[in-house]
């Protein structure tokens, strides 16, 4: 009977993690985009209310749209990130239990005769 042999398995799950690391990273570049919506959108509405600009509807409610907007895309991406990362953690713990299973051993615990033929 062959030995199981948890390459594949590794490799399929170091593939999993850098698919997950992307999708993190994408979700931290839509946090920063909807933080600076939420920060445009309150900068916006305070400059219509002190009336540094013409006050207008459209300036108003368009600050509250980013506002809102903002706040609803930073807890989607907020939650996605953790699920996310917490998926990255399983996946890694699923690695490094597969590697610890694997018969591993260290190049300096060959015997000479073996060493020496590998250099020639």
């Amino acid at each position: 009977m062959a030995e199981y042999d948890p390459t594949d398995e590794i490799s399929r799950i170091e593939a999993q993690i850098a698919a997950l690391s992307e999708a993190a990273e994408r979700c931290r570049k839509f946090i920063l985009a909807s933080k600076a919506a939420i920060a445009g959108g309150g900068a916006l509405l305070l400059v219509t209310v002190l009336g540094l600009i013409a006050a207008s509807q459209v300036a108003a409610l368009g600050s509250i749209a980013m506002i809102l907007g903002g706040i609803v895309s930073l807890g989607s991406n907020v939650s996605t990130l953790r699920q996310t990362e917490e998926a990255i953690g399983a996946a890694e713990l699923l690695r490094s239990d597969l590697i610890s299973r694997i018969d591993l051993r260290v190049v300096g615990d060959a015997p000479m005769k073996l060493a020496d033929a590998q250099d020639e």
